[in-house]
This record gives C-alpha cells, sequence and structure tokens, in this order.
C-alpha cells in the first residue's frame, strides 16, 4: 500500500509541475483595430428637359430628379438654389420675370432658395423636382429661363 501511496503522490507532483509550467508558458498581449470613415455626401442631378408651358401654367411640373447619398449620421441638408431668385427671366424687350415655385421631395418654397433637412443617412435616396408657374394671358413674348443648383451638405 506504501508503494501505491507513493506513485499516486508523484504522479499527483508531477502533474501539478506540468500545469504550472503550462500556464507560465503562456502570454497575452493585444492588437487595437482602428480606422475612419469619412463624411461623404454626394448628389446626381438629372434634368428632365421639360418645356414648360408659362402662359398656361403648370402645377407641380417634374423637371428633374435627384439621388442623394450621404452617410452622416446624424443627417444632411439639401439646398435648391436659383440663379434668378425664384424666377424665369427673358432678355426680350418689354418682359417682366415670372415667378415660380420650386418643390423639391414634396416641400414647396419661393425666392429661389429651398433647404431641405435628413435627419439622418441616406443612400440612393430618389427625390423629385417639379416647378408650379402660374397661368397669365399678359406675360409679354420671349424665352425665359432660370438655372436652379442642388448642394448637399453634412450637418
Amino acid at each position: 500500500m506504501q508503494t501505491l501511496t507513493r506513485i499516486a503522490f508523484a504522479t499527483l507532483v508531477a502533474t501539478a509541475a506540468t500545469a504550472s509550467v503550462a500556464a507560465a508558458a503562456q502570454s497575452g498581449s493585444t492588437i487595437q483595430l482602428r480606422g475612419t470613415v469619412a463624411v461623404n455626401c454626394s448628389v446626381s442631378v438629372t434634368d428632365l428637359n421639360q418645356a414648360l408651358n408659362i402662359s398656361g401654367g403648370e402645377t407641380n411640373k417634374q423637371v428633374g430628379t435627384v439621388t442623394e447619398t450621404c452617410n452622416r449620421g446624424n443627417g444632411y441638408k439639401i439646398t435648391v438654389g436659383s440663379a434668378n431668385a425664384g424666377k424665369l427671366v427673358s432678355g426680350a424687350a418689354g418682359t417682366s420675370p415670372i415667378m415660380y415655385t420650386t418643390i423639391y421631395d414634396g416641400q414647396s418654397g419661393n425666392a429661389g432658395s429651398l433647404e431641405i433637412l435628413r435627419s439622418q443617412a441616406q443612400f440612393n435616396k430618389v427625390s423629385s423636382v417639379n416647378v408650379t408657374i402660374p397661368a397669365s394671358a399678359q406675360y409679354i413674348a420671349g424665352d425665359y429661363a432660370d438655372t436652379l443648383t442642388i448642394t448637399i451638405a453634412a450637418r
């Protein structure tokens, strides 16, 4: 019995020593992963090349589409600006500017500037650009035009 006890004790000591060596052989360290996603906002504008019926007027006529993309988490701002402060102008003699309303994605504005606030990031959001022009039989003959500029900015 004494021999069996010595063997069991020797086995126990050997096992404890092996575990101690294995624990001491293990070591650890960490790697930090880091990166940055830059703010990226862009618009792509499609002009539908619509001829406007100025004398007869137009109601909510679609003149273009805009595809918006902005990865800013708290959103962005779209601005629709007019070169002529929201008026169609002509170089023909005796003409007066003709006011119109711009409608962007269902929201309207006058005086040539319209701001749309988005509260979160959007990717490939398609919005329509429409105009409303009051009808009048008293407009003077001429070619009338304005230019809309759509910009995007992260908030």
